[in-house]
């Protein structure tokens, strides 16, 4: 709320600067030179984002409906006005080189929570399963002889992807050399097991992926999602179709999944200014 009392103080004092003093005397034009001065900021304040001037834009609004609700104007001079749409967040992906780099270094050297951190990491990079759909699976769940995974994504659908030659080995490793240390007496289900025998929380699982990044030296941001972000913006690098990413990470739209190739463009883009002898000023 003390944003929104930020923003109306501001359009107030914009207003005043405008010879206006009461709502009635304001016009869809002020309303529009409102947003403008928001986006091109002035000797007082920086220019804002568009997140930011929408949020601002959305305050006016909700001043002049209330306005106009109370009879202290006629018309409604903001109601035109459209915030402005913020851009769209890209994925945020790891290169290749600081992946692989992750994925080497994961675990302590020579602990069996070595073999299992490797495991988890290189079955989220390689299948680009969900944090909550890796620690979610169940030995039945595995067929490394056919080299695949069943995986229960939001709102329990199922889907079966392929498991490459590297997460192969480093799940089978570490069935063979380290799970049966975990399991405790009862033993359970569950692929990934903590210290204590149970199921490796979410939490933990992204505690491995952050441990893993700092060992690495990895210095940007990394989330629960990196990994599965980075599995497909390297597809889409690579030329694999987009419907096929889709299916791959069980988005239910291949409008969600589209959003990668967006990366693809900005590398493009990249390369291309970098690289072409016109592409400069």
């Amino acid at each position: 709320m003390s944003s929104y009392r930020r923003d109306l103080r501001r359009y107030v004092q914009f207003l005043g600067a405008r010879g206006i003093g009461e709502p009635s005397g304001v016009a869809e034009r002020d309303v529009t030179e409102f947003l403008m001065r928001l986006r091109e900021g002035d000797a007082d304040h920086p220019p804002l984002g568009a997140g930011s001037a929408a949020r601002a834009v959305v305050a006016v609004r909700g001043f002049h409906r209330f306005v106009l609700r109370e009879g202290l104007a006629t018309t409604d001079p903001a109601a035109g006005v459209r915030p402005p749409t913020p851009p769209k967040r890209l994925p945020k992906a790891l290169p290749v080189h600081d992946v692989t780099r992750l994925l080497e270094t994961a675990g302590a050297p020579g602990t069996t929570l070595a073999l299992r951190d490797r495991a988890l990491l290189e079955l989220l990079y390689g299948t680009g399963a969900r944090i909550s759909e890796a620690v979610g699976l169940d030995v039945d769940d595995l067929d490394l002889d056919a080299a695949a995974v069943r995986l229960r994504g939001k709102g329990g659908k199922e889907r079966v992807v392929p498991v490459g030659s590297f997460a192969r080995d480093a799940v089978s490793a570490y069935l063979v050399r380290a799970r049966p240390q975990l399991t405790g007496a009862g033993g359970g289900p569950a692929v990934f097991l903590n210290a204590r025998g149970g199921r490796l929380s979410r939490q933990s699982a992204w505690t491995v992926l952050r441990s893993a990044a700092d060992r690495a030296g990895v210095t940007a941001e990394v989330s629960p999602h990196t990994l599965r972000h980075s599995f497909a913006t390297h597809l889409i690098d690579g030329g694999a179709d987009v419907r096929v990413v889709q299916e791959l990470l069980g988005h239910a739209s291949v409008t969600t999944t589209q959003v990668y190739t967006l990366v693809t463009v900005d590398s493009l883009r990249e390369v291309y200014a970098a690289a072409h002898p016109r592409a400069r000023g």
